[in-house]
Order: structure tokens, then sequence, then C-alpha cells
């Protein structure tokens, strides 16, 4: 299976979103037990292990006529 590239904009807001998470107790799914919450959250998302999915919607194209 291929990896999704991110945009930045959807980058900066699963670690916002993770980090948030983290601060508030949630687990932290890698073998880190100390820092602060965004690097742990950037360490999740690198490691592929981020428990956010990013839904994309595509607009379809509309025919000339």
């Amino acid at each position: 299976m291929s990896e999704i590239k991110l945009t930045r904009y959807e980058r900066a807001r699963l670690i916002g979103a993770r980090a948030l998470q983290i601060s508030l107790g949630a687990p932290v799914l890698i073998d880190i037990d100390k820092g602060e919450p965004i690097d742990l959250a950037m360490a999740e998302l690198e490691q592929g292990v981020i428990p956010i999915t990013v839904k994309r919607t595509v607009k379809e194209l509309k025919k000339a006529s």
C-alpha cells in the first residue's frame, strides 16, 4: 500500500489534534515515555501509528456541453 502524502495543513492539523489528546491524558502509542505532547505527536505521525485519519472530499468536474 502506498503512503498517503499529507499537505502541510493536514500534517499540522493532525499533529495539533493528537498533541491535544496526549496532553489530556490519552496513551502514547510509541516507546517514548517523556517529552512534550507536540514532540510525541510528531513522532507518532512519523512512525505511522497516529490514530487519526484524514477524510478528503473530491469535487466532481462538470462536463462542458
